[in-house]
Order: structure tokens, then C-alpha cells, then sequence
């Protein structure tokens, strides 16, 4: 997973831009805003673009509110 080669203080943002996803079944979904998730130093780590902060949470087994959330922003 991407995340386990990150240094320690990786976060996550929520980006107020629209943005489309396809999904399982090739329809594109329409989302208001999605999330990025930056290193340490403050750089978008790669393929780290999402728009689901509860499937996120599925993944790397944690809670929502454990996740290391910053503050919204606008892109």
C-alpha cells in the first residue's frame, strides 16, 4: 500500500472541486469535492485522489474520525 512507504505525519484534505468517478458498473458518479491525501511535507502523494473518506477509513481499518484529517480547502 502506498501509505506504509510514507514517512509519519501523512494527512488527509478535502478538496472543494467537483470531480467524476466510474464505478464497478462504468457509471460516472458526480461527487461536490474529494479528498487528497499529502506527505509530511505538504506534497500530493500519487494516486491518493478519492472520493469516499468512508471506504478510505474500510481500508486501512480505522474509524473515521481516527483518520488524520485536515482542514477543507478550495483547489
Amino acid at each position: 500500500m502506498i501509505l506504509t512507504t510514507q514517512e509519519p505525519g501523512w494527512y488527509i484534505a478535502q478538496v472543494n472541486k467537483p470531480t467524476t468517478a466510474k464505478n464497478f458498473k462504468g457509471e460516472t458518479r458526480l461527487f461536490d469535492h474529494y479528498y487528497r491525501i499529502y506527505d509530511a511535507q505538504g506534497h500530493a502523494i500519487k494516486y491518493c485522489k478519492f472520493q469516499q473518506l468512508d471506504r478510505l477509513a474500510a481500508v486501512l481499518h480505522k474509524e473515521i474520525g481516527e483518520l488524520p484529517i485536515h482542514e477543507s480547502f478550495e483547489a
